[in-house]
């Protein structure tokens, strides 16, 4: 029984009925959901780090150094999804989602695609 720690773009204050931030380097908070069996175990929110700490990859670090394996995200850049990769967390499409507990439960159904290439939007952090 693995826990996936999965991160999600929020808008204040973040948790399971707050809206999703349509780009996650730029967001208010992450919501952090561990979920086991397919259901979540616990929720709790992350600050974002400004970009200015490392560039794109600040927010790479900071999701991946707090124990995060999944990022569930409406839009992104080449580089940050190349650096999400390279720590091992999985980046899947979740743009369109009301809510962040809609788009955590898409993902545990596994109705979300995976983020590629054709996804990323704008080359911004």
């Amino acid at each position: 029984m693995e826990t996936i720690v999965i991160a999600i773009p929020s808008e204040m204050p973040g948790g399971l009925e707050a809206g999703v931030g349509q780009h996650f380097g730029h967001c208010d908070v992450y919501t952090i959901v561990e979920a086991q069996d397919g259901k979540v175990q616990n929720v709790r929110t992350l600050p974002c780090v400004p970009h200015q700490q490392g560039g794109c990859m600040a927010p790479v670090n900071h999701l991946a150094g707090n124990g995060v394996n999944v990022l569930i995200a409406g839009g992104m850049g080449m580089r940050p999804l190349m650096g999400f990769q390279q720590v091992g967390v999985q980046v899947y499409f979740g743009a369109g989602a009301p809510t962040v507990g809609h788009a955590v439960t898409a993902f545990l159904q596994g109705q979300l695609p995976a983020f590629t290439t054709e996804f990323t939007c704008g080359g911004g952090q």
